[in-house]
């Protein structure tokens, strides 16, 4: 089994990156907009934007099957401060509930799905400030531009005294070594300010803007479909969990879990489920439907008590995931 790196501040595919003109500004620094989101272009290790199909390439060359055999699962503990704070903030939706609807692939003869292994979830992988290599999880999400990858806040940002991760990576429907479908890099990733300020559970949400590229050097929604999302549906819904925890399969096969979700306190919803290091960045599905691999995103996993007791928790999906939805979307190339 692999070890989890806990962080407690708190295949031979061709790539095309399409740009629509990016600003040079924004591939060199991080920008804010007035709604609580922060966006930065992925970098490369060494701190080069990734704004050209060499680039890409390099970053998909540099996820060797060993690096990402020796790539720790991310994740971590629920804090005593956390718990406290938790309480503190009365649960409320902040708006009307909200939905999109989810899109099959666009490519014929496009991918099947296997019985609770979806091929919009995925593994993501990427090296951390200070050196290293880190994995999640990670899902699909549908949008006009289709590039969007949904994850966990702290699966592309360190939160609170941290910065941007890079060599950013997502692989869809990964098992056992295999990259069914390719790999995809990420163009820009996205968070929540709350997140990267001040570590804020109820702000752990992340969404990665992909480059062209995979099996067949097409957009990843394209490739292999989008998820639905929701916001505002209230703290108890049915909801299948997915992702690739390190205690089920080590960490190299898609693992699932099903419950109904309830009030963690400060905007936050809590289910059971055995899923641990790894899992991170998973989805939350409503409606999950496994002929089809796809459902509504509701949430992703966050954190979880540290070894764990059967239960984890995720970000209560208000207006600030659609509000960072639309803001990865707007900066997406076309």
């Amino acid at each position: 089994m692999k070890s989890a790196l806990r962080w407690t501040v708190s295949a031979g595919a061709a790539f095309t990156l399409i740009l629509a003109g990016a600003p040079a500004a924004e591939a060199n620094s991080t920008t804010v907009d007035g709604k609580g989101n922060i966006t930065a272009i992925a970098r490369t290790l060494d701190g080069r934007p990734v704004t050209n199909e060499k680039i890409a390439k390099e970053v998909a060359d540099f996820w060797t099957p060993e690096r990402m055999a020796s790539a720790v699962d991310l994740d971590f503990p629920k804090s005593a401060r956390a718990a406290t704070s938790s309480s503190s903030r009365a649960p409320r939706p902040t708006g009307p509930a909200g939905t999109v609807a989810p899109v099959a692939p666009s490519i014929a003869g496009g991918p099947r799905t296997m019985l609770n292994e979806a091929v919009t979830v995925g593994k993501v992988y990427f090296t951390v400030p200070g050196g290293g290599t880190a994995s999640c999880s990670a899902s699909t999400v549908a949008s006009t531009k289709r590039r969007l990858v949904v994850t966990a806040g702290h699966c592309v940002h360190q939160g609170a005294g941290g910065g941007w991760y890079s060599n950013w990576q997502f692989v869809p429907r990964y098992r056992n070594g295999v990259r069914p479908f390719g790999t995809f890099v990420a163009y820009s990733l996205s968070t929540r300010g709350a997140w990267a300020s001040s570590s804020s559970y109820a702000e752990d949400m992340g969404i990665a803007v992909m480059s062209n590229g995979g099996t067949y050097n097409a957009k990843v929604v394209d490739t292999v479909g989008g998820n639905g999302l929701r916001w505002n549906w209230g703290y108890s819904v049915a909801v299948t969990a997915l992702g690739y925890p390190s205690n089920l399969g080590g960490g190299e096969s898609q693992q699932y879990c099903q419950g109904t979700t309830w009030d963690a306190g400060g905007q936050q919803i809590r289910m059971y489920c055995n899923m641990t290091y790894g899992s991170s960045g998973g989805p939350w599905l409503q409606e999950y439907n496994d002929s089809i691999g796809a459902g509504y995103i509701n949430s992703t996993v966050s954190h979880g008590d540290n070894p764990g007791n059967g239960q984890f928790d995720g970000p209560y999906y208000d207006d600030d995931i659609k509000s960072l939805y639309d803001y990865a979307e707007a900066g997406s190339p076309a």
